[in-house]
Parts: C-alpha cells; structure tokens; sequence
C-alpha cells in the first residue's frame, strides 16, 4: 500500500493492493500453468473430511509436541490452473485483509513462487538478476521502513 500502509481501509486502497498483486503476478507467470498451494492448520493428522478431496497434496507435522493437544499439522491443498490476470482475485483479497495466510503461487517448475501475506508479498525467483529487475521495476512499492517491514 501506498505509505507502506498494511490495510485497505476502502474499495479504492483494495484496488490499488489487487492491481499490484495481479501486476507482480503477469509478470512471473503470463502464459503459464501455476500452482496455488493453499495451507490448513490443525491440531489433528487426519485431513479434515471436509477439504479430503479438494486438491489435498500432502500433511506436515510442524509442532511435534510431546502432548498430543498442543501438535500442529500443515495440510497443504495444491490447484493446478492456467494463469490469468484476476483469477484468484478473491483468494488474494482474502489474504489481503488477513483471512487467510501461508498461500503460495509458483509455476509448475516451482521456480518463481509469489507469497502474498497482508501487507505484501514476497517474491523468490530463480537468479539475483531477475530479482533485481522485479525489484526495480516496482521501487515505489517497497516499504519505506528502515529494514523494509
């Protein structure tokens, strides 16, 4: 946002935070196939019945807790899908207002990976130099912050 502000307080700000997710996102993968790699936090190992056939890719133990109330589990849900300006439009509004969070978008060689949290985004590309051109292209962007926060 606009003053490195974290939150649209309207529609107009909301716009703004789409045009530039959707920009950075032409830009990595027009033409292409991505995967949207979406997470579910659980305490328990067993895929929640309700998401057990919509993309589940796989589960991962990431608090091993010796007491089995405080173990958390990460499902991960893959969609595969032809990449198109606005077409995940209400995922990333979603995540913009901090619905959702821990979404992934890469290309199918998982060599460019967008992750957009509220806030921003973090952007991880296969050279330095491609970084960099991303980087400048979109200067005015960047957080004002001391440490870029």
């Amino acid at each position: 946002m606009p003053d490195s502000k974290r939150y649209a307080e309207d529609e107009s700000e909301c716009t703004v935070v789409l045009e530039r997710y959707n920009t950075v996102l032409d830009e990595l993968f027009a033409g292409a196939d991505v995967y949207v790699i979406t997470p579910l936090w659980t305490t328990e190992a067993e895929v929640p019945p309700s998401q057990a056939v919509t993309g589940y890719w796989q589960s991962l133990l990431v608090e091993d807790d010796p007491d089995p109330a405080f173990r958390t589990y990460c499902h991960l849900f893959v969609a595969r899908r032809p990449w198109r300006r606005g077409c995940i439009d209400d995922l990333l509004r979603d995540i913009a207002d901090d619905k959702v969070a821990g979404v992934l978008i890469t290309d199918t060689r998982l060599l460019r990976i967008h992750h957009p949290y509220d806030g921003g985004a973090d952007v991880f590309l296969a050279t330095s130099e491609e970084r960099d051109r991303v980087r400048d292209r979109h200067a005015d962007w960047l957080s004002r912050h001391p440490l870029s926060l």
